[in-house]
């Protein structure tokens, strides 16, 4: 048997015309909505996807600002541009492109930005707040593999969950939800002994990893969902962890890359950002 592939584009659409109406209604109070974004340096894929971004954001009614920062820019620089940015009350949400140039400064960066106005949930306290459930918004990547789920009319509770990939993007965010809803989730990193076998006792598998054929058909059992969240550049065009053609032949429903769950990570984040305040 072959399984399906999950349609990414159609269940961020449901979530556009959310965000799109939750807009209006915000307008009609006299809020429009802002999402600012900060773009350091000239990394390809982080210009898509502030494109993509771009794009859905003026689509559903959101004002876009975009800030670009040369590669070579200091720490400190970024955080006065991020106090600059903050220092306008009509803003939403502010995001920092990932990944920066220069990745040991990530936290530091990550943390000058106002909670409120953490729509990507990167900061300490909004990370925090997910782990003791007091949180209004879930990080996109993660809220998009939710959104696949309740698309399937799945419910994790019970469920064996195996995560591959343990980053603050999408492993680890993601393991502390899917535990917050009563799965029993395993996750994996470069260290993991037996990941073919702790991926085979899996009703669920989720990557982020970002390396093509991470996820092989051999390591799937019959009629698993496979949720695909990472993206490999490394042959020029885009790719995802996930050896698609292996995996469809055994798991039930498999997300593609692109169109998984890319425009459903754009999605969720203009959702938080009419939601964050």
């Amino acid at each position: 048997m072959s399984g399906k592939l999950i349609d990414g584009k159609s269940i961020a659409e449901h979530l556009h015309e959310r965000t799109a109406s939750k807009v209006l209604e915000l307008k009609a109070n006299g809020i429009t909505p802002k999402l600012a974004i900060i773009l350091v340096g000239n990394d390809k894929p982080s210009q898509t996807y502030v494109r993509m971004k771009q794009k859905a954001a003026e689509r559903v009614g959101i004002l876009f600002e975009l800030h670009n920062l040369p590669a070579n820019v200091s720490q400190q620089n970024i955080i006065d541009e991020i106090e600059k940015i903050q220092s306008d009350t009509t803003l939403s949400g502010l995001i920092v492109q990932l990944p920066l140039p220069e990745p040991l400064y990530t936290t530091e960066v990550l943390n000058a930005i106002r909670p409120e106005n953490d729509v990507d949930c990167l900061t300490d306290t909004n990370l925090g707040k997910l782990v003791m459930k007091t949180n209004k918004i879930v990080p996109p990547t993660p809220g998009a593999v939710m959104s696949i789920l309740d698309y399937l009319k799945v419910n994790a509770g019970g469920k064996n969950i195996t995560i591959v990939g343990t980053g603050a993007l999408v492993g680890k965010p993601l393991a502390i939800m899917l535990m917050n809803q009563g799965a029993t989730v395993t996750t994996c990193n470069s260290k993991t002994k037996d990941l073919k076998e702790k991926c085979l006792g899996a009703d669920i598998i989720v990557t982020g990893v970002g390396k093509k054929n991470v996820l092989r058909g051999n390591m799937v059992k019959e009629d698993a969902i496979v949720i695909d969240a990472g993206v490999d550049y490394s042959t020029g065009k885009m790719l995802g962890d996930v050896n698609l053609e292996e995996v469809i032949k055994k798991a039930s429903y498999v997300t593609p890359t692109p169109g998984g769950v890319g425009p459903i990570t754009v999605a969720r984040l203009l959702w938080n950002t009419v939601n964050s305040k």
